[in-house]
């Protein structure tokens, strides 16, 4: 008698909480989203054509030292790359002399071989990049009390984060005029405002982000080929260079899943050829038929 009340106990228990599953999905699916500024004027990143995407996508060399350009020169003032080290810069193309000289150029952490205390020193190509921070407490200060993320996967951590990274590079515009398919943010939320220290950009999930426009000009970095430095070109260039950094081995791995899948398809012609030639000799069974009445 104790099972059977237990047994009925737990089939009311799961009853209720079907009921309860069911009337909340049908709540979440009815419920009217609330037209926040966030949701209403938040923008898709854009799609800006990189040469890795698709299939059969190949590394731009040149671009990607260009985009490295832009990240020592203008990211890396507040950004580090600290699973990236100088000597992975030969992806790019540069040369062992070239790595030496420009691991060089940077400060790294080091040690004082005589009082043991902490110091700096010039890096060699076996160093990572280093933060340009001791800490978090000096980054908080130096940034309106906000840590700059490191870069070094940046571009897997966000949602379709090449375009992203070029896209929010990109969008810091003005609140007062911005405005999506004729409508103008400021006529539809008068409230909106940008707190103080905060710039506003669509691509960003809040519309307002701590850090100021990196890039706020065309000629802002030299390119040694000679190409234009605009504000998008100089986006583009370091988003594919942040995108390397995350994923160096996104091309080998393209390219050895072409080569898996021509074995496999190569396996499956052989096991298909070997079952014909295996089962060739046996021949199948005649079902029996019932005799016709006479």
């Amino acid at each position: 008698m104790v099972r059977l009340i237990s047994i009925f106990v737990g089939i009311g228990f799961a009853f209720v909480a079907m009921v309860a599953f069911v009337i909340g999905v049908y709540g979440w699916a009815t419920e009217p989203t609330e037209k926040t500024a966030e949701y209403t004027f938040h923008l898709y990143p854009r799609d800006f054509q990189f040469s890795f995407e698709g299939p059969f996508g190949r590394w731009d060399q040149v671009e990607l030292q260009r985009g490295y350009k832009v990240y020592k020169e203008v990211c890396a003032a507040c950004h580090g790359l600290e699973f990236v080290a100088f000597r992975n810069l030969a992806d790019l193309g540069y040369s062992e002399a070239q790595i030496k000289a420009e691991a060089a150029n940077w400060q790294v952490p080091g040690i004082d071989p005589v009082t043991g205390e902490a110091t700096t020193r010039p890096g060699t190509p076996t160093d990572y990049f280093p933060s340009p921070y001791p800490n978090d407490v000096a980054a908080r200060a130096a940034n309106n009390n906000a840590i700059p993320p490191d870069l070094s996967l940046i571009t897997k951590a966000r949602p379709n984060g090449t375009d992203y990274t070029a896209s929010l590079l990109t969008g810091y515009t003005d609140p007062n005029t911005f405005q999506i398919d004729g409508k103008l943010l400021r006529q539809e939320f008068p409230d909106f405002t940008v707190p103080e220290g905060l710039h506003f950009n669509p691509y960003f999930h809040s519309l307002n982000i701590a850090m100021a426009p990196p890039l706020t000009s065309t000629g802002q970095v030299t390119y040694d080929d000679g190409t234009e430095a605009t504000i998008r070109q100089m986006s583009h260039d370091v988003a594919a260079f942040l995108t390397w950094a995350a994923e160096p081995k996104m091309i080998e791995r393209k390219q050895t899943g072409w080569a898996a899948l021509g074995f496999v398809l190569f396996a499956t012609v052989l096991a298909y050829l070997a079952k014909q030639q295996i089962w060739a000799p046996v021949k199948p069974k005649n079902r029996k038929t019932k005799p016709n009445a006479s």
